[in-house]
C-alpha cells in the first residue's frame, strides 16, 4: 500500500530543495556576502521564496453506471470488455455517464466544462473509440482516412496523451494513431519519440502550436 503524501512534507522538501539550488547556482566566494545570502534565504520576514500550498476540499462527483454496465445495455460495444477489471467495474461519474449516452447513443454535440480530474478525457476518447470499434466490425476502419483529430492549444498537452493512446492501441491494435507537432519527424526514424504519422493514423493527436 503506498504511503499517504502529506502536504505541508512536500512543501518543505521542495522549499528546502529550492534554496539548496539557490546556494549552488549563486556560490559567492566572499565568505560574509556568501553568509549574508544564505541569512536572506532563511529570513522568514522576507516575502516567501516559495509559498505554503492552499488546500482546498472538493466534495466528489456522483457515481454512475459503470463501463461494463455500458457495455451490457449496448451502449459501448463487447470489445470495451478488453479493459482491464478495475476499470470496466468501477462506477464511472455521473456526468460521464450521461456525457457518453449522449454522444454514443444519441449522437450530440457535446462541451465539457467540468474541472480537474473530472475525467473529460474518457469523456471524449471513449466515444471516439467506440466509433472506431463499430467501423472495424463493419469492415470500414481499414479504408483510408483519419477519423478523429484530438487538438490542444500547446504541445505538452498533446504529447500527454500518447501514454494514453498508446496503452489503448495495445487493447485495440486495429485502431492506429499519429502525433503532429512541432517536435514530430515527417521522416520517422528509430530514433524518434513520435510514433509516425502516415496515412494509416485513425487519431490524429496535435495541437495549434504544430
Amino acid at each position: 500500500m503506498s504511503a499517504t503524501m502529506n502536504p505541508a512534507d512536500v512543501y518543505e522538501a521542495l522549499h528546502d530543495a529550492y534554496l539548496r539550488y539557490l546556494e549552488t547556482s549563486f556560490h559567492l566566494k566572499d565568505p560574509s556576502l556568501l553568509k549574508q545570502f544564505r541569512d536572506l534565504l532563511q529570513d522568514k520576514t522576507q516575502p516567501p521564496l516559495v509559498r505554503r500550498p492552499i488546500l482546498e476540499v472538493s466534495p466528489g462527483f456522483k457515481s454512475g453506471a459503470s463501463i461494463e454496465q455500458l457495455i451490457e445495455t449496448g451502449i459501448l460495444p463487447e470489445s470495451f470488455q478488453k479493459l482491464e477489471e478495475s476499470i470496466l467495474r468501477r462506477p464511472l461519474y455521473s456526468h460521464q455517464e450521461k456525457a457518453l449516452r449522449k454522444a454514443i447513443q444519441d449522437r450530440h454535440n457535446l462541451v465539457v466544462a467540468t474541472g480537474t480530474g473530472s475525467g473529460k478525457t474518457e469523456i471524449f476518447l471513449y466515444p471516439i473509440i467506440s466509433h472506431l470499434l463499430r467501423e472495424s466490425e463493419q469492415g470500414t476502419l481499414k479504408n483510408p482516412g483519419v477519423r478523429a483529430l484530438l487538438l490542444y492549444p500547446m504541445n505538452a498537452l498533446a504529447n500527454d496523451q500518447i501514454a494514453r493512446l498508446r496503452i489503448l492501441a495495445k487493447l485495440f491494435p486495429e485502431i492506429t494513431f499519429g502525433r503532429y507537432t512541432g517536435e514530430t519527424y515527417l521522416f520517422h526514424t528509430t530514433h524518434s519519440s513520435s510514433p509516425p504519422l502516415s496515412a494509416a493514423s485513425k487519431v490524429l493527436d496535435t495541437s495549434f502550436a504544430a
